[in-house]
């Protein structure tokens, strides 16, 4: 890939292979015509440190919304919020991107949405304290690389998501919750799964 400045790309793969595996961008969507890179890209990343980051945000986001919004909700958050971040970044005319940051960046804005929902001193609290992420992200966004478009994506689509699918003390986890979230699972799966043969088709027998 060559020398980068950011940081996140130490230890990276190769453009080709990233490319290969399922990066998401106007590269991959209308040159190649692989719409379904709006899921793979969620599930690569660019160098450890990318990695390391990004875990320690999941980490740290992802239990709330599975205590408050349910399991199913959860991944049906974060998978349609990092389909809606990398779309909307290919939109704007991004080339070439990938990463788990639109995804939780879903998770951030449904806790946005959560927070100002629910109101009162804990609400607030969590308000509070997804601003503070906010905040992050946007001194992070000064870095070369970085793909604010997409996190942009992700906190809007999670507001939207968070809204639509509610949560436990409005309403609880239903059949309708269950079924998106088994469907989310399925579709990832079988994308990453194609993304892996494809690779391996490209690379060693087209």
């Amino acid at each position: 890939m060559g020398f980068s400045t950011n940081p996140f790309t130490f230890l990276s793969p190769s453009s080709n292979a990233l490319i290969l595996l399922g990066s998401t961008g106007t590269i991959p969507i209308d040159q190649m015509h692989r719409w379904w890179t709006l899921i793979s890209a969620n599930y690569l990343h660019g160098g450890l440190l990318h990695i390391f980051f990004n875990m320690i945000a999941l980490r740290q986001i992802g239990p709330f919304v599975i205590s408050e919004y349910g399991l199913n909700r959860f991944v049906s958050i974060y998978t349609l919020g990092g389909i809606i971040g990398f779309f909307v970044s290919y939109i704007a005319g991004v080339s070439f991107t990938l990463g788990a940051s639109a995804a939780l960046c879903s998770l951030i804005g449904a806790n946005l949405y959560y927070g100002k929902s629910r109101g009162g001193t804990y609400g607030q609290a969590i308000y509070k304290q997804m601003s503070g992420w906010l905040l992050g992200l946007l001194l992070l966004g000064f870095l070369p690389g970085i793909n604010n478009w997409g996190h942009g994506g992700g906190i809007v689509g999670g507001i939207i998501i968070g809204y639509l699918l509610g949560y436990h003390e409005r309403k609880r986890e239903n059949l309708i919750h269950k079924s998106l979230g088994g469907i989310c699972v399925v579709l990832t799966v079988a994308v990453l799964a194609w993304a892996v043969s494809s690779s391996f088709y490209y690379r060693f027998v087209g």
